[in-house]
């Protein structure tokens, strides 16, 4: 694997070879994939599969970075604590196995067991759309799950899950990073955020002491927790403990209980120094666009949009580094 920092950029679930074109025209290093609608299987996915997967990237002249979530059902019991986990974690870890075999290095992962909240959509620079969340809006939605989940309930699944995997993880030379909780804050359909702060994930890294264990860095989720100082304080604690498995590099203009995503460049955050920061404490993974604005025409996947964020990327990254 490459020892420098590198752009690469986040698939569809339902990529196709255009899109992987598209990746390779743009420089890209090579792609995230989310939830691969190529990958058959509703418990685990098998080795087979998965290796068909990485020869249709490599045909393009791309790796797989990484797979970025399973799918909901692979692990939904396990984030509850419900009858069936262990079966669950028995696939998960079967799962990271055939990862490994496959020689895919990163597989993403989240704790929150509902949805990624918005509560709307607003016109941004020059009309582009761009997603907002007021929690105002949020904050008598009904349960997600039948009942209140706590956080103390979270964290004890989380720590079984945890503990359960990880070993084999490092086994397989597979890295499991964890996305913080978007939004962050309070409980919202019920259920606890526990993957809201630094204090979260800084419990969560005391649990295992693992190589195999990171962060999936998302420096939107970071601003939203506490803007461009709360970004600079994680990369500056796990960056250096090598626990910055890779970086979403998006940003938001304001935070917490009311924000709106813009164009990178325009929200929260001092852009060059948050990629000096990463430069700085050593990091040598890679950064993909995230949430990007609609531009006009954009459908779908957003292609104006991410070739907007991706080239900016690649810019303030050789600047950054030419500088260094």
């Amino acid at each position: 694997m490459p020892d420098q920092m590198r752009v690469a950029i986040g698939l569809p679930g339902n990529a196709t070879d255009d899109q992987l074109t598209f990746a390779k025209q743009l420089g890209c290093s090579g792609v995230v994939l989310a939830t691969p609608a190529r990958l058959p299987g509703d418990r685990r996915w098998e080795y087979a599969d998965l290796a068909r997967l990485r020869e249709w990237v490599e045909g393009h002249d791309l790796r797989i970075e990484s797979i970025q979530n399973t799918p909901a059902g692979f692990f939904d019991k396990v984030r509850l604590g419900l009858p069936g986990r262990d079966e669950q974690i028995e696939n998960y870890q079967a799962t990271i196995r055939n990862l490994g075999r496959a020689g895919i290095p990163i597989l993403g992962y989240n704790w929150r067991p509902n949805q990624l909240y918005r509560t709307g959509t607003k016109p941004g620079r020059g009309g582009a759309v761009v997603t907002t969340f007021d929690l105002d809006r949020a904050r008598d939605l009904p349960l997600s799950h039948g009942r209140v989940y706590s956080a103390e309930e979270l964290w004890a699944n989380y720590e079984y899950f945890i503990k359960a995997v990880i070993p084999v993880a490092e086994e397989a030379g597979v890295r499991l990073a964890l996305h913080p909780d978007d939004p962050p804050g309070p409980a919202i359909g019920g259920v606890a955020r526990i993957f809201s702060s630094f204090e979260g994930f800084e419990r969560a890294s005391r649990i295992v002491n693992s190589p195999s264990w990171s962060l999936l860095f998302c420096v939107g989720c970071w601003s939203e927790m506490g803007g461009q100082e709360n970004v600079l304080r994680g990369i500056r604690h796990f960056g250096p403990r090598g626990q910055i498995g890779y970086v979403h590099f998006r940003d938001v203009q304001g935070t917490g209980d009311h924000f709106a995503e813009c164009f990178i460049g325009e929200g929260n955050l001092g852009l060059t120094t948050v990629m000096r920061a990463l430069n700085e404490v050593g990091y040598t993974g890679f950064m993909i666009d995230d949430h990007v604005p609609h531009l006009v025409d954009d459908t779908g996947w957003a292609p104006r949009g991410r070739a907007y964020s991706t080239g900016y990327l690649m810019g303030l990254l050789r600047a950054v580094e030419d500088l260094s």
